[in-house]
């Protein structure tokens, strides 16, 4: 494909979530001339308050299901690109019920290419790293576009199903999509059940942080900033039919970043209490983005993770009428799992 794709209208779902949100924010701000509609069905890991005070004549929320085919088409007929963030991503409620992301993750996918394909319209899919399993914390290797899929839970195995359908869409039927996966974001709007932001909100309210295991499973981090530059470079620049993996080269363990968070509350560094381990806890997660900085021009621009991470924790200090409502729960939740 040549030039540059410019879309006027865009459909983001799950645009109320961590991710989703964070991308509505940076294309209302670096791209005035798109108006983006946002589809969030509203569960817990959706907020409203996520896309609030954008201009509403730029930003429109949609409440409703990717899975309602009938709303999905009328949304789909208006726009020129869907951006597909909305999933069930939660790796421990995967393995407690795995229904509700087989029903997000596979069919909710089927709908929206289903609708893409019949209005031809471009989509770009939005996954994980996760589908490639995990490397062994001693092997050098890093995932790349071509590493054999692995998925170790029923969030990545669905997460799997639904890129293999994007695949096929293009293959069988000329859908004009592009797939992304992704390492571990952090930033703004994250819900506190998730790690970065557990420990920050734990420390503003004077409680020790908790950290899994042994501490030293990896994940490679990036600023949902630079996650959110790269979804725009490969819409507008990717060829159709590939797979860009995005990631910052922010290999990390838990412990390191754990240490990290305490260093900027002016804490001792084994201020926190160690608890068992989640299930299904991979080890390491590495992302090689040679590709998507070679063929499309990217390069992430949020790369000093010690200045990103003092960003966030004043973002939880400044917005906590925004986290304190799920604080409670979240954490009665944790405790009955011995975490």
């Amino acid at each position: 494909m040549g030039g540059t794709f410019e879309p006027e209208n865009i459909v983001v779902t799950g645009g109320c979530g961590f991710i989703g949100s964070n991308f509505v924010h940076h294309v209302v701000r670096e791209h005035p001339g798109v108006h983006v509609t946002v589809l969030d069905k509203l569960t817990y890991a959706g907020n409203p308050g996520n896309i609030a005070g954008l201009p509403s004549d730029r930003v429109e929320l949609v409440v409703g299901d990717i899975c309602d085919e009938g709303l999905v088409d009328r949304l789909v007929a208006g726009a020129d690109a869907v951006v597909h963030y909305a999933a069930e991503s939660h790796n421990d409620n995967s393995i407690a019920d795995p229904s509700p992301f087989l029903e997000t993750n596979v069919r909710g996918t089927y709908t929206l290419i289903e609708a893409c394909r019949k209005h031809g319209v471009r989509y770009h899919h939005v996954s994980t790293d996760e589908v490639y399993g995990d490397l062994a914390l001693d092997d050098p290797a890093r995932f790349t576009e071509e590493t054999p899929y692995r998925p170790s839970s029923p969030y990545s195995s669905t997460k799997a199903a639904s890129d293999m359908l994007v695949r096929t869409w293009v293959r069988t039927f000329g859908l004009r999509a592009t797939i992304s996966n992704c390492s571990n974001n952090y930033g703004p709007y994250q819900h506190v059940e998730k790690f970065i932001p557990r420990q920050i909100t734990n420390l503003i309210d004077g409680v020790r942080p908790k950290l899994y295991g042994d501490g030293r499973n990896v994940r490679d981090w990036i600023h949902t900033e630079d996650h959110s530059s790269a979804v725009w470079c490969i819409l507008t620049k990717g060829r159709i039919g590939e797979t860009y993996l995005i990631g910052a080269d922010g290999e990390r363990d838990n412990l390191a970043v754990l240490r990290e968070i305490l260093r900027a509350f002016g804490r001792p560094e084994d201020d926190f209490d160690w608890v068992r381990d989640r299930p299904g806890h991979d080890r390491r997660y590495a992302i090689d983005s040679a590709k998507l900085r070679r063929e499309l021009g990217w390069e992430p621009a949020r790369t000093d993770f010690a200045a990103g991470l003092a960003e966030t924790i004043e973002w939880y200090r400044e917005n906590e009428p925004w986290w304190r409502p799920a604080k409670e729960a979240t954490e009665v939740r944790y405790r009955a799992q011995g975490q």
